[in-house]
């Protein structure tokens, strides 16, 4: 799934969506094109892995539904995984024969990002990750909560809205960094595509200080809890590394390994958020054991 997510940012990225031409899901009307240049590889390679990991996903999911259907998540993750996996093909091919809006092609990304999050979540429970934390014991309290879901929204938004700043080649529509062309904070001289790209930069900003904050109570209040402690100090190692990315995108004007590194950064924090909105349920279940 984590190739499913690249490779669609890898075809975003060096502009191959086209690659294929409006040919679905033949290549140029061929299973293998008679000519190979570079956008029509990585468009065909990236439907090759994207359609054999919706086989893998369908296999997982019947598999665990069938043999750890007794466990609370797994049928909802297993049905997740694999109809969100299939939106998002539906999507790509919907976009490659008839074209849509950037609004829509920006959410091609989210899409896939939920069928990730599953697939991880269904691993972590197929390893018993849970046992490892005392995870059944958990409780986590209403502050963390909320905290949680509403970075988990906020995250999820931001992810579209820095999908939309590539479809929309707004990405380096403003040359420097924090700032736009040496902007004021407060500067409105700006057009539609670098107000799209400074809005970006201000929502990724937000998520920043707002997990630092979280860190922060994790830290001073969850030493007793592992999981919740190591892990929103393993969510500001990645915000602060998504933030670096980002920044290192615009210096280096859009070098490939460093964008790459920038979607697969996100995809690690939004499945470990993930994985918290997973022991949240289950830290219900336990305060209400325990009154």
């Amino acid at each position: 799934m984590l190739m499913v997510l690249l490779g669609g940012a890898l075809v975003t990225k060096t502009d191959s969506g086209q690659g294929c031409g409006q040919s679905f899901p033949l290549c140029h009307g061929q299973i293998i094109p008679d000519q190979l240049e570079i956008e029509t590889i990585i468009e065909l390679s990236h439907r090759v892995v994207s359609a054999g990991a919706g086989f893998l996903v369908l296999a997982l999911s019947i598999w665990s539904w069938r043999a750890m259907g007794h466990i609370r998540e797994t049928n909802f993750l297993a049905i997740l995984a694999f109809f969100f996996l299939m939106l998002q093909a539906l999507l790509g091919a919907g976009a490659v024969v008839w074209g849509h809006s950037d609004i829509i092609l920006a959410a091609h990304f989210g899409i896939s990002l939920i069928s990730f999050a599953a697939v991880l979540l269904l691993t972590l429970l197929i390893f018993e990750v849970d046992k490892k934390f005392d995870a059944y014991k958990l409780v986590i309290d209403k502050r963390i909560r909320r905290h949680t879901y509403g970075l988990m929204i906020y995250i999820f938004a931001v992810v579209y809205s820095g999908a939309f700043v590539r479809h929309t080649e707004a990405s380096l529509a403003c040359p420097d960094w924090p700032f736009c062309v040496n902007s004021a904070p407060g500067d409105l001289s700006l057009n539609s595509i670098q107000w799209i790209q400074m809005g970006h930069r201000m929502a990724a900003a937000f998520i920043f200080i707002w997990i630092i904050y979280v860190a922060i109570i994790a830290i001073k209040h969850y030493k007793h809890q592992k999981v919740v402690y190591y892990g929103w100090i393993i969510a500001l190692a990645l915000v602060t590394g998504q933030v670096i990315t980002g920044a290192f995108v615009v210096v280096t004007k859009m070098n490939l390994l460093v964008a790459l590194s920038h979607a697969l950064i996100i995809s690690l924090l939004f499945g470990l958020l993930s994985y918290f909105i997973l022991l949240i349920s289950r830290s219900k279940i336990n305060s209400k054991k325990e009154s």
